[in-house]
């Protein structure tokens, strides 16, 4: 498979009171298209800051992050701002849907930014939101008057509006319940499906079994890493014994 983003000697550091604290360590990772990665380990492993790095969030302390051939980690912020917008969807814990307005709009905002065809994009989100399970007699509600799982199904519309080629995720199912966490997984599987590339970071194996390739990460490195075939119910006990054996493996 083509790959859609490679580091090469990626590092990142803060600074914490005179203290430089290095929480990613010379990592060398590739992310190929089409693929569902999941980034795990424990708290304070760099799984975020891992992830924030690779979509252009955030730039490295040393070392390069590549989309393509570009090296986007000698972007400016706007040219990086450009290249989120073109080529990045994002679906965080906290969903950031604009307050004062509507589902809908919510949703056109970010793609008319992205200057896209207007008529063809009222399309898409139509499509999108009926797919996702959110009715049109939610379309015009207001994000405090939407469930949580409600909430996160418009964030994933948001996301994939523009048909980004590469979707991050940090913690989608955090702040749901059980029976939501399952419909946000559940469409995250459809888009993976349908050629998606995404990037997700969880600490929890059952979002994690959504996955076909897990990278393990402690002390800003990588631990190990563990193949999946697409994901079925059909051999979910399997796939979960697999997981958890290789996450045994690496002390999780």
């Amino acid at each position: 498979m083509r790959s859609v983003l490679h580091t090469e000697k990626l590092c990142k550091s803060f600074s914490n009171g005179g203290v430089q604290q290095h929480i990613i360590k010379n990592l060398d990772l590739e992310i190929r298209e089409k693929e569902f990665t999941v980034i795990m380990g424990a708290s304070g492993s760099g799984k975020s800051t891992l992830l924030y790095a690779l979509s252009g969030m955030d730039k490295p302390t040393l070392g390069k992050v590549f989309f393509g051939e570009e090296d986007i980690s000698a972007y400016s912020s706007d040219q990086l701002a450009v290249f989120r917008r073109k080529h990045c969807g994002f679906v965080f814990q906290s969903i950031y849907l604009l307050e004062n307005m509507n589902v809908f709009d919510n949703i056109m905002t970010g793609a008319l930014v992205a200057q896209k065809n207007s008529p063809e994009l009222v399309k898409r989100a139509e499509t999108l939101l009926k797919k996702v399970g959110i009715d049109e007699m939610l379309w015009k509600k207001y994000p405090n008057q939407l469930s949580g799982g409600e909430a996160q199904r418009v964030g994933i519309v948001r996301a994939v509006i523009n048909e980004p080629e590469i979707l991050f995720a940090d913690e989608p199912t955090g702040s749901l319940n059980s029976a939501s966490g399952t419909d946000v997984l559940d469409i995250f599987t459809e888009l993976n499906g349908k050629g998606q590339s995404i990037v997700m970071v969880t600490h929890d194996l059952r979002t994690a079994l959504r996955g076909s390739r897990v990278i393990f990460l402690r002390d800003g490195g990588i631990e190990g890493e563990h193949s999946m075939p697409p994901y079925g119910k059909d051999d979910l006990k399997k796939r979960r014994e697999n997981l958890q054996c290789f996450l045994d493996e690496m002390g999780w």
